[in-house]
């Protein structure tokens, strides 16, 4: 009886004390839930221009109160979203509960510049079907080895894979996987270090509004397009702002040329298109979803400035004073490339449009304007060096075109059979004309046929007879068909039968041919296109059967034109 007593007691005394601790811990329960804390997604140690900040307050209550500074915002959601950060959203952040207890102070500083490193998107658009990706790709002129990507999906915050990448590399390139949410925002970070933002969304709809994935900059050009997925057969496109038509248009894309603080709003588009497959039915009328467009101040911007022998300085007033320099080149559309030089001044020695930024170890410029640099012209001695060498060279190639051609011609033309060689002058009565002369009295005018026949010894350069065997192309010639043929192998005129298409040289109607089978001329009858020859009016031919010179009169002047001699009266 003596034990039990104390261990009542002891009893008794343990659980008040547990009831008391309890009690304390409800009470510092009630008191965390009565202080709300402010919570920043995605989480961000540094904010720069234009990054998107969502705050969302510890509160259980459907209404929030916020304060900025002390001052009471009107938004009264537990989430308050800062879609475009700028210098003026700096400062303290507070929420509050309904039962008017109000959390600690969260601490904003916006940067006004832009981050160290550059993430984009490689390949795809802004808006994505459901179910869709982009690949995106980050930029780091210092190498990116040691930068890891992240992606936040408004509920929770994933690390994006990087594939390994040479010790080098300035650039990579990742694809996240299949986006299923409205809105997915991607950034990269090493330690102290980030990118700017890349948000992507989803739509549902076979029409979407693309534009630039980071908000528009005052005094900047801003590009809206509307698409239609799987087609570019779009034949109208109907461009809204805030529920009211700004453009009607054939064209898919709607152009503000300088942005202001008044260009913000929500914006749409509704796309009149068809598809290829598609042969009837009229065509599709679709409206996408709305797109908010943010405009920002120009963050701290390089200016390119040219002076001497086209010397470039780069300067930034608003950036600090440790920044170093970067240059950069791009040429005939390729990629922007940095190039070598760290100097604020800098001389380039090639053809290509220049840029440059600022650079420091939180952050860099945005890029200058750019400049199209051309080198100078090539001296003049290099220019009369390379003419000279030009023209000696066009004049052999002309010389040797000159020689192949005299080389084809003697090749490939064909000289007549017989040249014609001017007959001496000699003035008579019957035209100023010789006659041509058989015996080896006269110095022949022409080239004998028959070497020897007038009966001389034949000189140098007499062509030969004509064998029958070498002429197979061409009308043979008939030997007199008497026994015997006179003065050496005369040929008799070509038999009717044998020359259907040419006229026929008629033998003479004598029963005797005089001095061996001389031509008598061609009667006029039977040459009505042609001037006939005329024999010697004489009884007997004189010389064994020469042919007198054409008379003038015989001859129709104007007719044919008569062969040029010296001194023959009215010869041309």
């Amino acid at each position: 009886m003596l034990i039990t007593a104390p261990l009542r007691l002891y009893d008794r005394d343990m659980r008040t004390i547990q009831r008391l601790l309890l009690l304390a811990e409800f009470v510092l329960l009630a008191r965390c839930q009565q202080k709300p804390q402010v919570q920043m997604s995605p989480p961000l140690e540094k904010i720069f221009l234009g990054d998107l900040i969502l705050l969302r307050c510890s509160s259980t209550d459907s209404e929030v109160t916020w304060y900025v500074n002390d001052t009471v915002q009107a938004q009264r959601n537990p989430s308050l979203k800062i879609e475009a950060a700028a210098p003026e959203h700096s400062g303290r952040y507070q929420c509050q509960h309904g039962n008017g207890s109000k959390s600690d102070d969260y601490h904003i500083n916006v940067l006004d510049h832009a981050p160290s490193a550059a993430l984009i998107i490689r390949t795809g658009q802004p808006v994505v079907r459901s179910g869709g990706s982009v690949v995106l790709q980050l930029d780091y002129d210092d190498g990116v080895k040691g930068w890891k990507c992240w992606v936040n999906t408004g509920e929770q915050t994933k690390t994006v894979r990087l594939r390994r990448s040479d010790e080098k590399a300035v650039s990579v390139s990742f694809q996240p996987n299949r986006l299923e949410v409205p809105e997915s925002v991607f950034w990269c970070t090493n330690q102290e270090l980030r990118s700017n933002q890349i948000r992507v969304r989803t739509s549902e709809k076979d029409v979407s509004l693309e534009m630039y994935p980071l908000p528009a900059v005052v005094g900047v050009s801003l590009t809206l397009k509307c698409l239609a997925w799987g087609t570019d057969r779009v034949t109208r496109a109907v461009f809204y702002k805030d529920n009211s038509i700004i453009q009607e248009t054939q064209q898919t894309t709607y152009q503000i040329n300088n942005v202001t603080e008044s260009t913000g709003g929500r914006y749409k588009c509704e796309a009149t298109y068809t598809h290829v497959q598609r042969t009837a039915g009229p065509p599709y009328q679709v409206v996408s979803d709305g797109q908010d467009v943010f405009v920002q101040v120009s963050p701290m911007r390089a200016v390119l400035d040219v002076f001497g022998d086209s010397s470039m300085s780069c300067s930034c007033r608003r950036c600090p004073a440790d920044s170093t320099y970067r240059w950069y080149k791009t040429d005939n559309g390729q990629a922007r490339l940095l190039i070598g030089s760290k100097q604020r001044v800098m001389t380039p020695e090639e053809r290509g449009t220049y840029a440059c930024r600022f650079v420091w170890t939180e952050g860099r410029s945005l890029l200058s304007n750019d400049h199209l640099h051309q080198p100078k012209g090539i001296p003049i001695t290099v220019v009369i060096v390379v003419i000279v060498i030009g023209l000696v060279v066009l004049l052999f190639v002309g010389a040797g075109v000159v020689v192949v051609y005299i080389f084809y011609k003697k090749r490939n033309t064909t000289e007549p059979l017989y040249q014609d060689v001017p007959m001496r002058s000699r003035d008579t009565a019957d035209g100023g004309y010789d006659e041509l002369q058989k015996g080896p009295q006269k110095e022949s005018e022409y080239d004998l046929l028959q070497p020897g026949a007038s009966g001389a010894p034949a000189r140098g350069g007499e062509y030969e007879a004509l064998k029958k065997e070498d002429v197979a192309d061409y009308d043979t010639l008939q030997a007199k068909a008497s026994g015997a043929l006179a003065r050496g192998g005369e040929y008799e005129a070509l038999k009717k039968q044998d020359v259907a298409d040419y006229d026929t040289l008629q033998a003479k109607a004598s029963g005797a041919l005089a001095r061996g089978g001389e031509y008598e001329a061609l009667k006029k009858q039977d040459v009505a296109d042609y001037d006939t020859l005329q024999a010697k009016a004489s009884g007997a031919l004189a010389r064994g059967g020469e042919y007198e010179a054409l008379k003038k009169q015989d001859v129709g002047e104007g007719i044919y034109h008569t062969l040029g001699m010296e001194g023959a009266a009215g010869g041309e």
